[in-house]
């Protein structure tokens, strides 16, 4: 969503419009659940527990 060129002609309206994105950022982000050091969460396609097999296999896979 960018904005006509006019506002970029006060510093303040800019200001408050890239002020206004980062609030939308920042409101978009804030709403994911926060899964941080919690290994059980990891779960396969079929919704099940990954274990250290799936995971192993899947570092062969793209080489690590």
């Amino acid at each position: 969503m960018l904005p006509s060129p006019r506002i970029f002609r006060s510093r303040w309206a800019a200001l408050l419009w890239a002020g206004g994105i980062v609030w939308a950022a920042v409101d978009y982000a804030g709403s994911a659940p926060d899964h941080q050091g919690n290994d059980s969460a990891v779960t396969d396609a079929a919704g099940d527990p990954a274990n250290a097999a799936d995971l192993q296999a899947v570092a062969n896979l793209i080489g690590e």
